[in-house]
């Protein structure tokens, strides 16, 4: 018997491609998506996708999915209350391993295996460490198909939010820019793929700009700001 797994789901493309190589590889049954949203919002932190969009993919994907809700701005005690409730929910169902789709970044690889070994499970990372030149030319020829829908504006300039990876945007990245978007230079939906039964069908709403204070190494730095784009999706 194979052990079960809960995916973590973004609804972009690294979890696309992760879930595909999971499901692949065939180790693992994966017996639920899960996925953080705003409660306030309904909408999926930093991608900003809403959760229509997130049902429809679950849908297509035929695997069922878990809303973990958190308030807009929670603190790190209220984030642990959460996911601890969320997670004792789920590993009651006999799930033991936590799949995720994250490739490069080290203290969140550790953080997640830390607060997954405190409860009894495993945390599994498909696309650890692979070259991200090569995952996104994977994923676009398995027939993957994703759409920009958040650009970090200290990347990337407003004109990148709402357009559809192919290789012309791969060639218009910066040099200093991931083509996976891996240092959160960009975030994705993903609508069409191996994984899905069928298309999910959308159109493009409005860009919009918002702006995030950045937090003070200490009191004598000057004020700043993030500024990121936020291309609107709506379920047809």
């Amino acid at each position: 018997m194979k052990p079960k797994a809960l995916f973590n789901w973004s609804s972009g493309k690294d979890s696309a491609l992760a879930l595909y190589k999971t499901l692949q590889e065939n180790r693992y049954e994966v017996t639920t998506l899960l996925t953080s949203i705003n409660k306030e919002f309904q909408r999926i932190s930093m991608h900003g996708v809403h959760v229509s969009l997130l049902e429809q993919q679950a849908a297509n994907i035929g695997i069922p999915l878990i809303k973990m809700e958190l308030p807009k701005e929670p603190s790190m005690e209220e984030y642990r209350e959460i996911m601890n409730k969320t997670m004792s929910e789920i590993q009651a169902q006999g799930v033991t391993h936590s799949v995720f789709g994250d490739i490069f970044l080290e203290d969140l690889r550790q953080y997640r295996e830390e607060q997954l070994n405190s409860i009894g499970m495993k945390a599994v990372f498909p696309l650890w460490k692979q070259n991200t030149s090569d995952l996104i030319h994977e994923f676009l020829d398995l027939g993957f198909k994703t759409i920009v829908t958040c650009v970090n504006g200290n990347y990337l300039d407003k004109s990148f939010a709402g357009r559809i990876i192919d290789q012309n945007f791969i060639n218009d990245l910066p040099k200093n820019v991931d083509p996976c978007g891996e240092n959160g230079e960009f975030h994705t939906f993903t609508f069409d793929g191996p994984i899905f039964k069928n298309p999910i069908q959308f159109t493009i709403g409005e860009t919009v700009k918002k702006t995030y204070p950045k937090p003070k190494a200490n009191p004598e730095e000057e004020d700043g700001e993030y500024i990121f784009w936020f291309c609107d999706l709506l379920l047809k």
